[in-house]
């Protein structure tokens, strides 16, 4: 329900704007993108590198910010990196969480959870792939003491289990803070995205696809 931009110079954040939930990101996006360019005081072209959340999240969400991401890469010839949106949300936790759980909202009573444990260079990192599981499924897998967060804690935060405790509630949702952090320490890392093969990771296939793909589905000829 809510995007941001930002821009950072290495791993110095510079400025960041979170868009206002209350207007449409298709509406937002672009004008945020240039205020945050004015305030850094760059112009389009000084930008060197592109981030962008891949998902999961949602359907129109993803589509728009990969593609914005991509647009505005190919057209001041900078590079771009995609970046799982877990592991931003994971990024903004306090340096003495060692373990945590983050879920997201999949819809139809789904979540997209991830389990994460700090490593040795100091970065919580997913212990295993994400999984798309029912929210029940996901809240009666969780054991006392563990600590979670993620967007979908807000609806569920009466649900949680004995013992389940959750970072703090502003740190919830990903931030694009966090999407320059992780971008910054891949890129150095050696990662590099083909801008041309960079996709959304969706949870689940869109309604049509999945009404698209039962066997009983037909489509009279014209």
């Amino acid at each position: 329900m809510a995007g941001g931009v930002a821009a950072a110079d290495g791993a110095k954040l510079l400025c960041q704007l979170d868009l206002d939930p209350a207007t449409k990101t298709a509406q937002s996006l672009a004008p945020g993108i240039k205020t945050v360019l004015a305030d850094a005081g760059w112009r389009p072209d000084d930008v060197q590198l592109v981030a962008v959340t891949i998902g999961p999240g949602s359907f129109t969400g993803l589509r728009l910010g990969v593609a914005t991401a991509k647009t505005f890469a190919y057209s001041v010839g900078a590079e771009v990196l995609g970046i799982d949106t877990l592991e931003t949300i994971s990024a903004a936790a306090p340096a003495e969480i060692d373990d945590l759980a983050v879920a997201v909202d999949a819809q139809r009573g789904q979540v997209v959870a991830g389990r994460f444990t700090r490593q040795e260079d100091g970065w919580l990192r997913p212990t295993a792939d994400a999984e798309l599981v029912d929210a029940d499924a996901w809240l009666e897998s969780l054991p006392g003491g563990t600590i979670v967060s993620g967007p979908i804690i807000r609806r569920l935060i009466d649900r949680l289990p004995k013992g389940v405790t959750t970072i703090e509630r502003e740190l919830w949702h990903p931030r694009a803070a966090m999407v320059a952090r992780l971008a910054h320490r891949d890129y150095e890392g050696g990662r590099r995205d083909d801008l041309w093969q960079l996709l959304p990771r969706y949870s689940r296939l869109s309604a049509a696809e999945e009404k698209l793909q039962k066997p009983d589905n037909q489509f009279p000829l014209v």
